[in-house]
């Protein structure tokens, strides 16, 4: 039977993806060496590491004066390395858009350095919608932003313009998307969505607004540092890197991020179409504000919980139960899974309505 995986992290990855990181752990590059355990340091991982560097880009749109940075630490590290690199040692202030767990464990942590306001927050609701309409403090470092919501089901559709520094956390949709990707000069996501396995996240930094904090940053914390060594300052996660590589390079041979966003739409017309129509199921989102990524919806009558459970289970979809901050359901549909995958959980869902 087919398994189709609607995990949140780590998720699925394209099969073909699969195939090659699976032989190239027995060998790589036809060196007679599995990739884990040659040198970070060889030529034929530095290819690696530059070919995906080179593809963020290209893939991105982004202009010249970006680096890109493949780094430990999961997304999570981020939220202190960026207030270290960016916020000024004195009278340092940022704002933070609050719009899930992850946005309030940045806004959180950068309390450590510096003033960390709260600009405006959808906690009030569950984190089911996106604010808008707020004004901005004066005095702002720079103002973060987390893209997509995995545990909540929203997604920002339109960025808010903030006359400053804009960073972006972009986890769990980065690459599934257009945007103007300029408009932002940090960005930084866990590769554990659409872009490879857990162990690795990617950071992308416009080059000119480093060095300007006024503090003394750990090295092991200093964008500018990574840069210099070309992300080896330490060993890198090297299959992480590598698995990166290819899931970029099969984004890329089928037609980029213009390509997936096609798809994407697709999937998520398809599954909120259902959601709406069938009476045993509600939306947890604001439909404007609903995620591509993360479709989040509940049993109007709990008490169907365990049929409706045993149906889906037994049509071969995995990873579907919600965060329990929701409860319910949340299908993750990451660019990887494929239109066919979502058509089941709908005919599943289809089904379960006409035998209820």
């Amino acid at each position: 039977m087919k398994i189709h995986n609607y995990s949140p992290g780590p998720c699925i990855l394209p099969a073909e993806v699969f195939q090659k990181a699976s032989q190239a752990v027995l060998d790589f590059d036809q060196l007679g060496l599995s990739i884990l355990e040659i040198s970070h340091r060889s030529k034929n991982f530095i290819a690696v590491m530059e070919r995906a560097m080179a593809l963020t880009k290209e893939l991105l749109g982004l202009p010249e004066g970006y680096s890109v940075l493949f780094l430990g630490g999961g997304a999570s590290l981020q939220f202190c390395m960026l207030p270290y690199n960016l916020m000024k040692a004195e009278n340092g202030k940022a704002g933070y858009l609050v719009t899930g767990t992850w946005a309030k464990n940045a806004w959180k942590e950068a309390k450590h350095f510096g003033s960390s306001v709260a600009v405006a927050s959808s906690e009030d609701q569950n984190f089911s919608y996106i604010p808008k309409g707020f004004e901005f403090p004066e005095g702002l470092d720079y103002f973060h932003t987390t893209s997509n919501n995995t545990i909540f089901g929203t997604q920002i559709k339109a960025f808010p313009k903030y006359n400053g520094l804009n960073v972006c956390d972009m986890s769990s949709d980065i690459f599934s998307r257009q945007l103007d990707f300029s408009q932002f000069d940090l960005i930084y996501a866990g590769a554990q969505k659409n872009m490879g396995p857990a162990g690795v996240t990617a950071v992308i930094v416009r080059d000119e607004i480093l060095g300007k904090s006024g503090r003394p940053i750990p090295s092991m914390l200093d964008y500018a540092i990574h840069i210099d060594k070309e992300s080896m300052y330490n060993t890198p996660p090297v299959y992480a890197v590598y698995v990166t590589m290819l899931t970029l390079e099969w984004l890329q041979r089928n037609g980029g991020v213009a390509w997936i966003e096609g798809i994407n739409r697709r999937k998520a017309d398809l599954l909120y179409a259902e959601i709406d129509r069938n009476p045993l199921f509600v939306g947890t989102a604001a439909v404007e504000d609903r995620s591509d990524m993360n479709a989040c919806f509940l049993l109007v009558d709990p008490a169907q919980e365990a049929r409706f459970d045993a149906a889906w289970k037994a049509a071969g979809i995995s990873g579907l139960p919600g965060h329990r901050s929701v409860g319910g359901y949340r299908a993750s549909m990451y660019n990887a899974l494929s239109l066919e995958s979502v058509q089941v959980l709908v005919d599943v869902m289809k089904e379960f309505e006409r035998t209820a």
